[in-house]
């Protein structure tokens, strides 16, 4: 009890996560628990969970018509991904079909802004969730953190090292502080500072 009363978003303050712009995110399983494949020789193996995952990521861009999808990767408990919001770089569409999503149960009880990274990323965990326990049959079960943790690229500098750093994920797997079996003493830094977001 005493946890969620002291629970604070770090979202930055008065900043418009609907607004053009790439997103680094990171978004783990529910206790670090590993549900979608291992790591073999440094690539990642998908089972079907992260298979499920994977082409729920993909097809974002279908739900989103003011996204596109960089670079991304699933890993045994958790995912990183870049999303950017049009406009940065990309053409504005002319229609936007979001705005009738329905509530995802769980969710923070505050409207999300349609369009906004975190209308995204909820949807993204709702639809894994429903499409895993449909294939367990296992309703109701969480797959998902409850928060996920974002970084504003702010330059074509960021952008690379975070692409990088993605793409060498899977090979550093020994060394991730998000791998329970971590087994080296250096900690692999993400590329710039992350924002926890409720």
């Amino acid at each position: 009890m005493t946890t969620l009363l002291q629970r604070q978003s770090s979202r930055l303050k008065d900043y418009d996560y609907s607004q053009p712009g790439a997103y680094f995110v990171t978004i783990g399983t529910k206790d670090k628990q590993y549900l979608f494949g291992e790591i073999v020789d440094g690539e990642m193996r998908l089972n079907e969970t992260g298979k499920i995952v994977n082409a729920v990521w993909e097809q974002l861009t279908t739900r989103f018509s003011n996204i596109e999808l960089d670079q991304s990767v699933i890993m045994p408990n958790h995912v990183h991904g870049i999303i950017v919001i049009v406009g940065a770089g990309f053409p504005r569409p002319v229609k936007n079909t979001i705005s009738d999503r329905k509530p995802v149960l769980g969710a923070v009880t505050a409207p999300l802004q349609p369009g906004s990274l975190g209308q995204i990323i909820a949807y993204f965990k709702y639809q894994s969730t429903k499409q895993i326990n449909e294939l367990y049959n296992t309703p109701g079960n969480r797959v998902w953190q409850r928060n996920y943790y974002e970084h504003i690229i702010r330059n074509p500098n960021e952008l690379f090292e975070t692409r990088r750093y993605i793409q060498e994920n899977p090979l550093k797997w020994d060394l991730d502080p998000e791998n329970p079996e971590h087994r080296g003493d250096a900690h692999v830094a993400p590329p710039s500072r992350f924002s926890l977001i409720s």
